[in-house]
């Protein structure tokens, strides 16, 4: 995303903000709400990648730690002729991962122990390399201070629900109104962040992470398996903080609140075959599912070995 698109979303959810403000407080709760959401972007410039890591619990993991995950993350990131980010791992059974960070000298890649535990050794550079192509593309800035300012409008807006009608506030009779119409802005605030973070977003990061492990098909197999799972295990923080679902490869949320309904990323189906498409241009040539993990080795795919030796644990 280039620079104009973000300083619109920035200021289209800082907009939302100062409204939900306004009919908290009327005058005074607009200039508020206005002061807190400037304080909000700064910071969040700053700090959103550290607290959305914090959000979901993800612990940090180098060389000795998790020697084959690293090792993978810095051979890829060499591919990608990107600084070595800092690796995490989530404590949590759903398959996915996320990338953060400000630009991509201060950028970070989160992969969760359900997709260690149940994708193979090729599939997860496929998605790690998704995830780099994300910190190339520089879109974990926008991604991660939409998902924190989106959560703030929740909870403003819950906050709404009870004060929102007090007819005490000075917001020019507009309290029984504006409660109503704060009860929907929760999701008005997810689809806004659906609205600016475009589709083809990534589409983009699937090419360019294709790209960086050369072999489209291992992503290709990711995606159909993490979609599956994703479904059937549900991501508690993430429904818990529903504005940071587009941050993942694939869809984190259930189906089951409405949140669902805007999701951000594209049709898995579509992906697949945009990358099966890739890989018949590129002269790539195998089964669409890649093989199973091998625990006694480690492939020798054509973006090399990595920095650890045989195939230890991943954290």
């Amino acid at each position: 995303m280039n620079y104009v698109k973000t300083a619109m979303l920035l200021a289209g959810m800082t907009a939302l903000f100062m409204a939900v403000g306004y009919v908290i407080g009327g005058q005074g709760g607009l200039m508020i709400a206005f002061s807190v959401a400037l304080a909000m972007n700064i910071f969040s410039y700053w700090n959103s990648d550290k607290m959305v890591l914090r959000m979901y619990g993800a612990r940090e993991v180098d060389a000795r730690s998790a020697p084959d995950l690293y090792g993978m993350v810095q051979q890829l990131s060499a591919n990608a002729q990107l600084p070595m980010p800092k690796v995490y791992i989530i404590e949590n059974p759903q398959p996915n991962a996320f990338a953060t960070g400000r630009n991509p000298d201060n950028a970070a890649v989160a992969a969760t122990t359900g997709l260690l535990q149940s994708l193979s050794y090729e599939e997860i550079a496929g998605v790690m390399a998704h995830e780099l192509a994300h910190i190339k593309n520089r879109d974990t800035l926008i991604m991660t201070i939409t998902a924190t300012i989106a959560g703030a409008i929740s909870m403003l807006a819950n906050f709404a629900f009870f004060f929102g009608g007090n007819r005490d506030n000075n917001n020019g009779g507009f309290g029984i109104i504006g409660t109503i119409l704060v009860m929907i802005l929760a999701p008005l605030a997810a689809m806004v962040v659906q609205m600016a973070i475009s589709r083809t977003r990534e589409y983009a990061a699937d090419r360019m992470g294709a790209e960086i492990c050369r072999q489209p098909l291992w992503l290709a197999s990711a995606l159909q398996k993490i979609a599956g799972a994703a479904r059937r295990v549900e991501n508690n923080p993430a429904e818990h903080n529903p504005a940071t679902a587009h941050m993942f490869i694939i869809n984190p949320l259930s189906g089951a609140r409405a949140d669902n309904l805007f999701s951000t990323h594209p049709d898995t189906n579509n992906r697949v075959a945009a990358l099966q498409q890739l890989a018949q241009e590129m002269g790539v040539a195998g089964p669409t599912v890649a093989r199973p993990a091998q625990p006694a080795s480690r492939p020798s795919g054509p973006w090399g070995r990595g920095g650890a030796s045989g195939r230890g644990p991943w954290g």
